[in-house]
């Protein structure tokens, strides 16, 4: 089996971004959101019990209890743990010594401190993915440098640990049980534009922030639409169970059969840090002999002689080859796809609904696989003591690996009721107790296709008189017909996306929509920068409006002969009616939600040099759009990589010596021994004399 060590350290610099977007995205917009003066702010949140410190912080787990003790307000303890998180999380990206568990300890518990304060502008599934993934990068991380330049040490073989690679597995069925979840529960909904493949015609248009490739995308022929809905299902159903093949081009056909569904939505639609979290999950489809690129001539040495090895290798042709027969007629069978020459379309029926879809594939057989690989490689170790010494990570690791397993299964199960009930009582128990956690976490995005009326709209207006009414545009949600849908991502701007699950509802069902309500009427300056960072782009910018209202509308894609406009749209209802500061309608809602805070804020420490630091950084940053910190980070680590690759040890001219130094004949046999690929071990364990730059 091909080794995971560069998998694995790809692995670690994706999670390391991830964070990083995560952390600095969330910084833009904390004073807006969790500020004194934001829409939920964060010090409502964190009210003593009376309970004892250590049974505060397990049923409550943050590290925002502390701040106090650092002179600051629960505000100022979110930016200060965001902007830690952020450079920490720069530093693991950028140096390999800084991928080590306890550094991605520190990342999962900052933003698990941070969800926990979050409220529901942090109750998405990807948060949660992003908790449960910096949790796994934890133990996959390696406790020290991985011997890539040294000579593997004596009684290991191949420098290979018998635990290395064991927690990865967890990497793989996490993301099973996303793509598969989020597969199912499109079926499992009923939802008729899913079961009529006719999901696509409507999604482009009606996603939360389309890019402008959205509109050329929803202009694309019905035909090619249920044709992606079809590899849509291909992809999140069938191909998963894949993740597990015995086979390698098997594996590695799945990985990019996820690449391309990942890059297509990046493409289409603006989805944050999701997508690249995926594509860092999907990295434990491959091993190190595909990331290191190996030449066609040490890809002949490698060609099995033995007659065994040929027939072995003919055999996983022929279930490739069956594999990938088996999928196409499937495809064909479920969806009747028919080729009309004539017309130039391919034609597909409507899934018939005689019967539920299968639920609950589990993998578990291809889950015990690194436990097989990891004995051999303990009984190979050589001595007493380096078994002893080898014993114990393989059994801390597999305890945890095992543990982690079991956890995932109950949220894994909400899928099928039935197999819920049916779970060992001790997986139950044992996710009950770490649930707070999130540790492990139930996934299914796009159960159901909304909007297929029209694109619901909620859109904010602001008067002085109470007759004469301005539009609030937002930077990034749809508004004004002429503007073009911007790309934002990997940013997540947080309101914006919460007015669009508003207007999928009654107000009263979005209970902050009236606090915001009350802050434009108030004119707070942080939460107006949510809405337009450039504050003369804000039509109240001067004096904050009398009356505030909203509207709700129903928004289409502009048909392509209409000559600059992106969208159209149609007045619906009124969705929050006319009010103002102490209107009685307005404290009622208010009050009605728990979200009148009539205890004074906590005195700012002006006099406190962190709290005054931290200010600072604030005023230096505010004047950035978020996309453009967000792209100047990610510019920042691309200039630094181009010089440590310019700067590095490979650069080092030989001295004098080393050119004229004649090589021995038993010295070049070693080397060409060394250089010369070996099965089954990783890329990473060849021991150049040189190192590498991290």
């Amino acid at each position: 089996m091909a080794g995971s060590r560069l998998p694995r350290q790809l692995f670690l610099q994706g999670v390391a971004a991830v964070f990083m977007f995560a952390f600095a995205s969330l910084y833009t917009q904390i004073p807006g959101l969790y500020g004194p003066e934001g829409i939920l702010p964060a010090r409502r949140t964190l009210r003593p019990q009376g309970k004892g410190r250590w049974q505060q912080l397990w049923e409550t787990p943050t590290l925002l209890w502390e701040a106090p003790l650092l002179g600051l307000d629960t505000a100022q303890g979110l930016e200060l743990l965001s902007l830690l998180g952020t450079v920490l999380a720069l530093g693991a990206l950028l140096t390999r010594p800084l991928r080590h568990p306890l550094v991605y300890l520190l990342l999962w518990a900052a933003y698990l401190s941070v969800c926990q304060v979050g409220q529901v502008f942090l109750y998405f599934q990807w948060d949660s993915l992003l908790l449960e993934t910096g949790f796994l990068a934890v133990l996959v991380a390696p406790l020290g440098l991985p011997p890539n330049h040294k000579q593997a040490p004596q009684g290991r073989p191949g420098g290979v640990s018998p635990h290395e690679g064991l927690p990865f597995w967890l990497v793989r069925w996490l993301l099973f049980r996303l793509m598969f979840a989020s597969g199912v529960v499109k079926l499992t909904s009923r939802c008729p534009a899913w079961w009529g493949l006719t999901a696509l015609t409507y999604h482009y248009e009606t996603q939360c922030l389309p890019t402008p490739a959205a509109w050329f995308a929803h202009h694309l022929p019905v035909w090619l639409h249920k044709l992606s809905v079809v590899a849509t299902f291909l992809i999140e159903i069938a191909v998963p169970p894949l993740f597990f093949a015995p086979v390698r081009r098997l594996r590695l056909a799945a990985f990019y059969s996820q690449v391309l569904l990942q890059v297509l939505i990046v493409i289409t639609g603006n989805y944050n840090f999701f997508n690249l979290l995926t594509l860092v999950l999907a990295t434990a489809l491959l091993d190190d002999t595909h990331l290191a690129a190996t030449s066609s001539t040490s890809r002949r040495k490698r060609t099995p002689s033995s007659w065994p090895k040929a027939l072995l290798a003919v055999l996983a042709l022929l279930l490739e080859l069956a594999v990938y027969g088996l999928l196409a007629y499937g495809v064909v069978h479920c969806f009747g796809l028919e080729v009309d020459w004539e017309q130039h379309v391919v034609r597909s029926r409507t899934m018939a609904e005689d019967g539920d879809p299968p639920h609950h594939v589990c993998g578990a057989g291809g889950w015990v696989q690194p436990f097989l690989f990891s004995a051999p490689r303990w009984v190979q170790v050589r001595g007493s003591l380096q078994k002893l010494c080898a014993a114990v990570p393989l059994s801390v690791l597999g305890t945890a690996t095992v543990a982690l397993f079991l956890i995932s299964l109950v949220p894994y199960s909400y899928m099928e009721p039935s197999s819920h009930g049916r779970l060992w009582t001790g997986a139950h128990r044992l996710f009950g107790t770490v649930e707070h956690l999130q540790l492990a976490n139930s996934y299914g995005l796009f159960r159901r296709m909304t909007g297929l009326g029209g694109r619901p709209e909620v859109v904010l207006e602001g008067s002085y008189d109470g007759h004469q009414w301005t539009e609030i545009e937002f930077m990034y949600k749809p508004g004004n017909l002429s503007r073009p849908p911007p790309i934002v991502v990997p940013h997540q701007p947080r309101l914006d996306w919460q007015m669009w699950f508003a207007a999928l509802g009654p107000h009263t069902h979005s209970p902050w929509f009236a606090s915001l309500v009350l802050r434009l009427l108030q004119g707070k300056a942080p939460v107006i920068r949510l809405i337009q960072n450039h504050t003369p782009s804000y039509p109240f910018h001067k004096q904050p409006p009398t009356y505030v209202r909203a509207q709700r509308y129903k928004y289409w894609f502009s048909h392509p002969w209409e000559q600059g406009r992106w969208w159209r749209r149609q007045w619906v209802e009124e969705f929050f009616p006319s009010v103002s500061l102490g209107d009685p309608a307005l404290d009622m809602l208010l009050g009605q939600f728990g979200l009148q805070d009539k205890s004074p804020p906590r005195a700012r420490g002006s006099s406190n040099t962190l709290s005054q630091a931290l200010h600072w950084i604030r005023r230096q940053l505010s004047p950035l759009e978020a996309p453009a910190l967000l792209w100047g980070l990610l510019g920042a680590v691309g200039a630094i990589k181009v010089m440590q690759a310019l700067l590095g040890p490979q650069s080092l001219p030989r001295s004098k010596e080393e050119k004229h130094k004649p090589v021995s004949q038993e010295d070049s046999v070693a080397a060409s021994k060394q250089a010369s690929p070996a099965p089954n071990i990783s890329s990473s364990s060849q021991t150049p004399r040189r190192k590498k730059s991290p």
